[in-house]
């Protein structure tokens, strides 16, 4: 086994070389783009922050969510009701306040839905979190007292650092989400090496062989659900900054559909695999605007998205764990190698 562990330790390594001179680059891309490239680079890490969320629940946890979009929404409406811009005005937060309200909020949604659906499984609990998304649509398009329903709400305040106001600059919203979602792959990267990762592949498995050893996989599903549910919420919070409004026609379930997309694209089960698919989902089909017509722009994303689906079913950056175990190296062997 020592060849293979050697091997490891040599590709991780690489890795970790390769992924620093990655960040490097994209912490240096606003320097050298316009304001509309930063605009479709923010709105890529944005969803980069999303997918990493669902990552946890259908990647990891093996938990398909079809109404995720829900904790976005819970969290953009958490801005624009807790700063004070909806038609209640509950508090005049800043939106600084608001971000860890807004996961708070998006958490304790995730926990209350997770409670009594989690003992469903496979197309039942699809079923039921694609219903908990149009729910939420539905009830910020009546709730118009406090919603403002399907108007929506405008005029949500923007961050401020000192006497600089971010405004309606893409640029320090792009750092922001960057920031957030650097703390999220931190935190995700250290649970998925924990037992409460290892219970979660164990669950994605095989839930009843997981639960015959002893795993609490009621609790450790709502865990999942708990954690991706927050980086919803942190993502809804800064977007709906970003762009100053936030309505219900923003939540539809095609967006749910769109990321679980770029998790699968990207590789369920690795940290890396759901931000590369966001960027690919968001950058590509805006660097055909000026090459394809816009009537076939999207087929003609889909027809790459099917390619890609043919010849690499596992994404472009499939887990590690996985990865070892196809090329014959145990689990334990691929961690001590420092994967």
């Amino acid at each position: 086994m020592r060849m293979p562990i050697r091997r490891l330790r040599s590709a991780a390594t690489w890795r970790h070389i390769i992924v620093a001179i990655v960040v490097v680059i994209v912490v240096l891309l606003p320097l050298f783009a316009n304001a509309y490239q930063v605009d479709v680079l923010t709105q890529a890490a944005s969803y980069s922050l999303f997918a990493v969320g669902l990552n946890v629940v259908v990647g990891l946890a093996g938990l398909l969510d079809l109404g995720y979009v829900a904790f976005w929404a819970i969290g953009a409406y958490s801005m624009a009701i807790f700063s004070g811009a909806g038609p209640i005005h509950i508090t005049n937060f800043t939106p600084w306040v608001v971000l860890p309200i807004g996961i708070g909020v998006a958490m304790t949604a995730g926990v209350l839905l997770g409670s009594p659906v989690l003992r469903l499984r496979g197309d039942y609990l699809a079923i039921v979190t694609l219903g908990f998304g149009e729910i939420i649509r539905i009830t910020a398009s009546n709730l118009e007292g406090v919603t403002g329903g399907a108007e929506g709400i405008a005029n949500i305040p923007h961050p401020q650092v000192g006497a600089y106001n971010f405004g309606s600059s893409p640029t320090p919203y792009f750092y922001l989400t960057l920031v957030i979602l650097g703390i999220a792959v931190f935190l995700i990267s250290n649970l998925n090496r924990s037992r409460i990762g290892r219970a979660w592949v164990a669950i994605r498995e095989d839930e009843v062989a997981a639960e015959a050893m002893g795993i609490n996989t009621f609790r450790m599903k709502l865990w999942a659900f708990a954690i991706g549910a927050s980086t919803a919420g942190a993502a809804g919070v800064i977007n709906a900054s970003r762009v100053n409004f936030v309505s219900p026609s923003s939540f539809m379930i095609i967006i749910s559909v769109l990321v679980l997309c770029m998790v699968i694209l990207g590789g369920m089960g690795s940290m890396i695999g759901p931000i590369v698919g966001a960027a690919a989902i968001v950058i590509i089909p805006e660097a055909l605007r000026d090459y394809v017509p816009a009537g076939v722009r999207f087929m003609v994303f889909g027809a790459i998205l099917v390619v890609m689906m043919i010849f690499r079913p596992q994404g472009l950056f499939p887990s590690k764990r996985v990865a070892a175990e196809q090329h014959g190296v145990g689990v334990a062997d691929e961690e001590k190698a420092g994967a």
